[in-house]
């Protein structure tokens, strides 16, 4: 199988016979498989893609709403082309374009190409400006320069894809998460159409989503394999503070003053108990991020290639 097409689906029963017909279209000379993952879908999604879908597409269906990384995670899982290609359900995306990612891909030997949505057709307030704000924060802190994070529209290679490890709502941290595994991407400008049928699932809620997940990309990118490395910094820091205030006061008591009722012994005893704490849990960090390793089997390095003979 060349590519899989893998499209997360909620509530989008309006969508999909004009999505079939698209596919069909765009992917006339790619031997191609549909991937629809429905997760949780409380209309008649099901129905419609069962009455529409052709002999390659296949349908999986989640027990309940699980969200857009899980379900996206499930349907590469069950993805047996050489390539996988993500993209929405809502006919924003647009299917024509993965032929073109797929020549930039093979053209520039690249793992991974990435969808930049020009000319967006998404409201100002509520969308744009809070995705603008939103990247450009996630990209300066990571350092991965992607201009869209989220584009769901993407090309991957099948190794690549089914080793990002989504779960949770890390499908916005999916270039990060590229990145983590070492593998080379680029991105291409890709068109983005209005919404037609149904109703968006995004809200300006989801900004604390994103910041929360934001915070653990960060930990995740660089601390991952060492733990250590952040809380027993932070561990010895505050341990050396406690420490500090805590003989300060001791030798002040020697020379006969009361510190019985000093703020600064409060603090020195906090602060000494904080550092213990942290380096304690950066013990533990450790060997949580070993016994991940060893009782899979995995190993803390990805070999992309090896050249010569042994």
């Amino acid at each position: 199988m060349k590519l899989s097409v893998v499209i997360p689906v909620m509530n989008e029963a309006e969508n999909i016979k004009h999505l079939f017909a698209s596919l069909a279209l765009s992917l006339v000379d790619i031997e191609h498989e549909i991937i629809l993952v429905d997760d949780g879908s409380t209309d008649n999604t099901v129905d419609e893609i069962r009455t529409y879908a052709p002999a390659n597409a296949q349908l999986v269906i989640l027990n309940k709403n699980y969200g857009q990384t899980t379900a996206m995670a499930a349907g590469i899982d069950h993805a047996r082309g050489e390539l996988i290609a993500t993209m929405d359900g809502d006919l924003q995306n647009d299917p024509s374009d993965i032929p073109m990612m797929i020549h930039f891909l093979h053209d520039h030997d690249l793992d991974v190409v990435a969808g930049r949505r020009t000319g967006r057709q998404d409201g100002m307030f509520l969308r744009k400006i809070p995705s603008r704000i939103a990247n450009a924060l996630i990209r300066n802190l990571t350092n991965v320069h992607i201009h869209d994070y989220g584009c769901t529209l993407k090309v991957f290679k099948k190794d690549v894809a089914k080793n990002l490890g989504l779960y949770g709502e890390l499908h916005r941290f999916i270039p990060v998460l590229v990145q983590l595994y070492g593998a080379d991407m680029k991105e291409v400008d890709v068109q983005h159409h209005p919404r037609k049928f149904g109703t968006s699932k995004y809200s300006v809620g989801r900004t604390c989503k994103v910041l929360s997940d934001l915070l653990f990309m960060l930990f995740f990118q660089k601390y991952s394999q060492k733990p250590m490395h952040l809380f027993g910094t932070l561990g010895f820091f505050s341990l050396f503070i406690g420490v500090a205030l805590n003989m300060y006061l001791l030798a002040l008591k020697i020379m006969g003053h009361e510190i019985g009722g000093r703020p600064l012994l409060s603090l020195g005893i906090i602060m000494t108990f904080i550092g213990i704490q942290l380096i304690t849990t950066g013990f533990i960090a450790e060997f949580i991020m070993r016994t991940y390793y060893e009782s899979q089997n995995k190993k803390p390095y990805i070999i992309k290639k090896i050249v010569g003979k042994p």
